[in-house]
């Protein structure tokens, strides 16, 4: 489909979005799940409750467009969720530390992804698609510095033998 304005381009963003929104709505209470230490899973169960918002701020925008909120498959996220869940797999501080790691690029290209969709909707003069994309945009760099400073902390609980070179 040929794109032929900026407000197509950003509908168009905004469904690759949509999808990735959704797709973490169900991916989240996995990575929860699986993660050993209970800071991490706590973080990421507080992230799952912010993403089920991220979905319906997502729709008042489309709605501020006069569009029906549809998903585009994004091939990144469900790429990024994959890798993910094969970090998983794994128990421990290690399978945690691949964890956040996942995590953590989920949130660099949500992050991305959003300072655009914002950054277009302030060229298209939607003051109020502005101000929603700006409270999802914050919202995932706070996920993202959680994210860091549980890191952290399971860095310096994880025993020395896991963190020794073999």
């Amino acid at each position: 489909m040929k794109l032929n304005t900026l407000e197509e381009v950003l509908i168009d963003h905004l469904r690759d979005l949509y999808d990735a929104e959704k797709h973490l709505v169900k991916a989240l209470p996995k990575m929860a799940k699986a993660a050993d230490s209970e800071e991490l899973a706590e973080a990421i169960r507080g992230h799952l409750e912010q993403t089920k918002h991220h979905v319906e701020r997502l729709e008042q925008v489309f709605a501020l467009f006069d569009e029906k909120p549809r998903a585009k498959a994004c091939k990144a996220i469900r790429g990024l969720i994959e890798e993910g869940g094969e970090a998983a797999k794994d128990e421990g501080t290690l399978s945690d530390l691949a964890i956040i790691a996942a995590a953590q690029k989920v949130e660099h290209y949500e992050i991305s992804a959003y300072g655009t969709a914002k950054a277009w909707a302030e060229k298209l003069g939607n003051q109020d698609a502005v101000d929603l994309l700006e409270q999802t945009l914050e919202e995932e760099k706070a996920a993202d510095s959680k994210l860091t400073e549980v890191s952290g902390a399971v860095l310096e609980s994880a025993p020395q033998r896991e963190m020794e070179q073999v």
